[in-house]
């Protein structure tokens, strides 16, 4: 049955790689953010590549296979909570896998720093949270998609619904306008900055911004603008959630 699971799961790696692997261009534009009054400027966005799905179980599990020091049970606990991968199962004496059932879900319940080193690991980075909010802020037809009716409700929903339907494969929902899949409604995730004035000087575990289902106002009415705000001044990047995964970025 071992051997039989472990070919399932390299199967799966090679496939899911060629899926979840591939980048979109994200042209460079300009957005105002949450934390920016409606008089201020707006922030400039270069043009940059971004991964096209979340990262996945099966390729994180290609990475930690290569990585061990990234293993379940191996992370330093400075740089990942108990929780860590907790949803993947033993797979041999001092290894951990995901479920064959999940190989194409996004990944979830990886720290900050595992999520940063996944990336690098492909020549690649963290989306800053300036570009992941400006591709978020995408509809499925337009570049800014936030004034058209039920572009908030549709996040709301997601938020009320507090990951109680459990994830699924990534690519199910339609791409946005830049061709880029589930910004919307899968999971929240890591990006590259920090908000520096949450920061305790000398802190280690440095407070990183998350994002997800983004929504890109600033106006104060906007509630779920100031869910996900909230959301991200309570991370520490360390923190593992069951629904917080990340995709990588690059130039």
């Amino acid at each position: 049955m071992k051997l039989i699971q472990l070919l399932l799961l390299g199967s799966a790696l090679i496939c899911g790689n060629t899926f979840a692997a591939e980048m979109v261009k994200i042209e460079g534009g300009s957005y105002r953010p949450l934390y920016l009054k409606k008089e201020t400027s707006l922030i400039k966005v270069k043009p940059f590549q971004l991964d096209k799905y979340p990262v996945t179980n099966a390729e994180f599990a290609e990475f930690v296979n290569t990585h061990p020091q990234w293993q379940k049970g191996k992370i330093s606990s400075r740089h990942a909570e108990k929780a860590y991968l907790k949803h993947w199962v033993k797979n041999g004496s001092n290894s951990f896998a995901p479920k064959a059932s999940e190989l194409k879900h996004p990944v979830t319940n990886v720290s900050w720093f595992a999520a940063n080193a996944y990336c690098v690991s492909k020549g690649k980075r963290l989306p800053t949270i300036d570009e992941w909010e400006f591709a978020g802020l995408a509809s499925a037809t337009q570049k800014d998609g936030s004034a058209e009716p039920g572009y908030n409700r549709t996040i709301l929903d997601w938020y009320a619904d507090g990951g109680r339907n459990g994830l699924r494969d990534i690519g199910k929902n339609k791409p946005n306008y830049w061709g880029v899949y589930d910004m919307h409604g899968l999971i929240w995730e890591w990006t590259e900055d920090f908000n520096s004035s949450l920061l305790s000087s000398g802190n280690a575990d440095t407070q990183m911004f998350c994002s997800g289902a983004s929504v890109g106002s600033s106006d104060p009415s906007n509630y779920a603008a100031f869910l996900r705000y909230g959301i991200r001044t309570s991370l520490q990047s360390k923190y593992v959630l069951n629904n917080l995964g990340f995709r990588c970025a690059s130039k």
